[in-house]
């Protein structure tokens, strides 16, 4: 009997052992998405539609994120990516830039010096604000033409969206996609020719402005976010991936039930692509949160499989309740609880050992 007990006891602490050894783990790569404007009623919505079920259901944990900002109580786009990207609260409506306008390092910018690949794919233009976030530092997130030439200061390795203009019909005359070929950049302008690129630089302008609306735009963005992978996948110290489903939020703006959920479900086909890469993978961390909630959305009655339901919006604009978190693979049990908008660059800077 005694003898049973001892190895009961080594047993458990071999067990024990090995999921603390599990649970410690680093990532090599990591994936974050930012659903802009997704909250619960949001992601819910999409759940009931889809015969309550979706892909991002597989992440093993969950939490929440305050959004609010340096100046206000209800955060926009602009302070929202850049406390996600850069770790700092700033003013509505700056990009990159602290509180009083001096230039902060994003998380993507430090992988790059620490030698990862990187990379952005997003459903709207790439001079918007969350992408910028990850690139710029400018007063003011509408400064489009200045967003764009900002991308010529980094070694980015792909970036995949709309707004094709703001690199090639610019007020000052410049034409940066030919600057971006002079840096080894390939231009891609539309998703069938970005398909056939599988290694190097990669620029994907595949709208003049921004991306079309669910359905019109197909599945350019789980698509495109499997083609960065690809590329990005080549280095093998590894890679940082930010992936927006941008226009959850546009929706929500509009006070649009079903638009919302073909935005969300968009985005879910995006999650999976993610998780079935860290899960294949087994290097990769995925996060998913959003920069705010849009709407002040309730869902007050549905019914499973169909987008009918009974929905309200509070607000034209943005609220300002905290957002949710999901994580998946290792590391991801750094994210759960509440926590501060600002904690993601902290955190994916320790799980990937970069140095400033």
């Amino acid at each position: 009997m005694k003898t049973q007990s001892i190895l009961y006891l080594i047993i458990s602490l071999f067990i024990l052992s090995f999921l603390s050894a599990s649970a410690q783990k680093k990532p090599k790569n990591v994936i974050f998405l930012i659903g802009d404007g997704m909250g619960i009623s949001q992601i819910y919505s999409a759940m009931v539609a889809n015969g309550n079920k979706l892909a991002l259901e597989r992440c093993t944990y969950a939490g929440f994120s305050k959004t609010y900002s340096a100046n206000n109580f209800t955060t926009d786009s602009g302070a929202g990516g850049t406390a996600l990207a850069c770790g700092v609260k700033t003013k509505n409506g700056m990009i990159g830039m602290s509180a009083d306008s001096v230039a902060v390092e994003s998380i993507l910018t430090l992988a790059k010096k620490n030698e990862l690949a990187t990379g952005i794919v997003v459903a709207c233009g790439v001079t918007h604000a969350t992408p910028a976030a990850y690139i710029a530092h400018q007063i003011n997130r509408n400064m489009y033409d200045e967003i764009a030439a900002d991308y010529l200061k980094t070694d980015i390795d792909v970036f995949i969206g709309g707004g094709r203009k703001y690199f090639e019909n610019r007020a000052d005359d410049r034409n940066l996609t030919n600057e971006l070929k002079v840096k080894n950049y390939q231009i891609a302008y539309n998703l069938a020719d970005l398909k056939t690129i599988r290694n190097g630089k990669l620029a994907g302008l595949l709208y003049e402005d921004h991306n079309p609306a669910m359905p019109e735009r197909g599945n350019m963005l789980p698509e495109s976010t499997m083609a960065a992978l690809d590329i990005l996948d080549n280095n093998k110290k590894g890679f940082f991936l930010m992936v927006e489903g941008s226009q959850i939020d546009w929706a929500a703006h509009d006070n649009n039930a079903k638009q919302v959920i073909k935005e969300m479900l968009d985005f879910d086909k995006t999650i999976e692509v993610a998780l079935n890469f860290a899960q294949k993978d087994g290097n990769t961390l995925v996060i998913i949160t959003a920069d705010h909630e849009t709407g002040g959305m309730t869902i007050l009655n549905g019914t499973f499989g169909t987008d009918e339901m009974k929905a309200a919006f509070s607000s034209k604009d943005h609220s300002g309740i905290p957002v949710p978190i999901f994580a998946y693979g290792p590391g991801a049990e750094n994210f759960s609880g509440f926590m501060e908008n600002t904690c993601f660059k902290a955190k994916i800077e320790k799980l990937l050992k970069l140095k400033n």
